[in-house]
């Protein structure tokens, strides 16, 4: 049993983890001395997966098949032991005896570490107490392993470490490895809707003279070959647009952007966006898309339209609510805004109800605070929140029979923004207007407001059509539909503050 032990570092958690990774060491070098190095083997021939096996029983049993994946746990039984074997898509069990690999073969195995990478070959059976498993005729070590496993019910707690060492959570982590699957097919399934929709996918650049498009602070960099500071994008919106004026009907684009903000369960300052643009449609367009969008991905992905998140049912296949703004805040927060015309009385309301305001702060501001502050949190079910104040929105077409608004949506589940869309503004005089509004307001102190783009405005001055626009944070879909409470848990290698020795 000593043996089975020291491959067993979940049997002995108080063992000094670095005398462990010398006695492989020491294992590795012997069988390098002996010619048997690991690492030297280049490629594995793998019929199936676990998965594959398991499903598929009643076709294979008696067949041989290969696996390989890797070493979760050992049981030595003398002239026979039990493995287990982890891969892509699941584990399988695999009966390792004397007589059907070789004394030394076997010999060999039973020096093998939990972790170590290796193939197995052999025939598909049932043991007695009913588990799919493979009889080895062959086991090949094809990776050895040098560090330890974590102890699986102990050594995963530290949520820290899980986000450091994503590889490590994957190995031991099978929750973590479904959610990163699933948020594969989640992307791939938004690529095939909007492919069928006959949209366009696209890449535009990452480093950026002018960071517009959001209100959001950038990363700033120096660009040494041209002596020039550049940022890193916070948004897809203005290079997609110059598309749309290039004669692109439908594009889209699926990548990451940067903002310059704080950490917390929803927010990351590396995250995924995709943006898309449709010319001749407006921002009702925009929320038709959106409903058959997420209605596709779930169907495609989870089999069904009624999720659960955090144990709240959220039901996609009825049709989303939707409400403007104004009669969100009267709703529920008791305000009505249609009532208020100076920027006295927004400020008397604000003051009325603890809503705290900037001095820069005008009348549409106030009353988007009062919609973050009473209305968001309801807003549970999908709910398009519609026609927001001008004030909040530099980019967005106005509403022709009351221009204090916009044609925009905000898209809101679980009390969180979902997605953002416009009626995209295409006339070049009033975009100049707002720009010229945006560039005050940094003057006054707010660092995410955005700066005049002379070349998009050269842009809409050619002439772009009536065109809709929407941006959907690929990790808050991912969050709701696995049901994971952070955005670091869909992201693989999260932003982390630098451990220091």
């Amino acid at each position: 049993m000593a043996e089975e032990t020291r491959n067993n570092p979940a049997q002995q958690p108080q063992q000094d983890v670095s005398e462990q990774h010398k006695i492989r060491l020491e294992k590795l070098q012997a069988m390098q001395e002996a010619g048997h190095d690991p690492f030297k083997i280049t490629k594995y021939d793998v019929t199936h997966h676990s998965t594959d096996v398991k499903e598929n029983f009643e076709t294979l049993e008696g067949k041989t098949v290969s696996v390989a994946g890797r070493m979760m746990s050992k049981r030595v039984m003398g002239k026979a032991s039990f493995c287990n074997i982890l891969d892509l898509k699941g584990n399988i069990q695999s009966y390792v005896a004397r007589d059907s690999i070789g004394e030394e073969p076997y010999k060999a195995f039973k020096k093998l570490d939990i972790g170590d990478i290796i193939g197995i070959k052999g025939e598909v059976f049932k043991t007695k107490t009913g588990e799919i498993s493979i009889h080895a005729s062959e086991v090949t070590l094809l990776s050895k392993s040098l560090q330890v496993l974590p102890e699986k019910f102990h050594g995963l707690t530290n949520t820290d470490m899980r986000y450091r060492q994503r590889y490590v959570d994957l190995i031991m982590n099978q929750d973590s490895r479904d959610t990163f699957i699933k948020r594969s097919k989640i992307i791939r399934a938004i690529r095939t809707y909007l492919d069928g929709q006959g949209f366009m996918e696209v890449e535009t650049p990452m480093l950026v003279a002018n960071a517009g498009g959001a209100a959001a602070r950038p990363f700033v960099t120096h660009f040494n070959a041209l002596d020039e500071d550049f940022k890193l994008r916070i948004s897809l919106e203005l290079y997609l647009k110059r598309l749309i004026v290039g004669g692109l009907e439908r594009v889209y684009e699926i990548g990451r952007v940067f903002r310059n903000e704080g950490l917390d369960t929803r927010h990351s300052p590396e995250f995924t966006l995709m943006e898309l643009y449709q010319a001749y449609t407006d921002y009702h367009g925009m929320m038709d898309l959106t409903e058959n969008l997420y209605r596709h991905i779930a169907q495609e992905v989870l089999g069904t339209t009624v999720i659960t998140y955090n144990g709240v049912e959220i039901d996609l296949g009825k049709p989303f609510a939707r409400i403007t703004m104004l009669d969100a805040v009267k709703q529920y927060a008791g305000v009505d805004f249609n009532e208020i015309h100076t920027l006295e009385e927004a400020r008397a309301a604000a003051d009325a109800h603890h809503v705290e305001y900037e001095a820069r702060h005008k009348k549409g501001d106030i009353l988007n605070l009062f919609f973050e502050e009473f209305v968001e949190e309801h807003l549970v079910q999908p709910t398009f929140v519609m026609d927001h104040p001008i004030e909040i929105s530099p980019l967005t077409k106005k509403k022709p029979e009351n221009p204090d608004y916009v044609e925009r949506f905000e898209f809101f589940m679980n009390g969180w923004e979902m997605a953002n869309a416009y009626s995209e503004l295409n006339d070049p005089i009033d975009q100049r207007a707002r720009f010229a509004a945006q560039e005050e307001l940094f003057a006054q102190g707010d660092e995410e407001a955005n700066h005049t783009d002379e070349d998009f405005l050269y842009a809409l001055e050619l002439g772009m059509p009536p065109t809709g626009g929407i941006g959907f944070g690929i990790d808050r879909m991912v969050m709701l539909l696995t049901d994971s409470l952070a955005i670091r848990d869909v992201l693989l290698f999260p932003t982390m503050k630098t451990q220091r020795d």
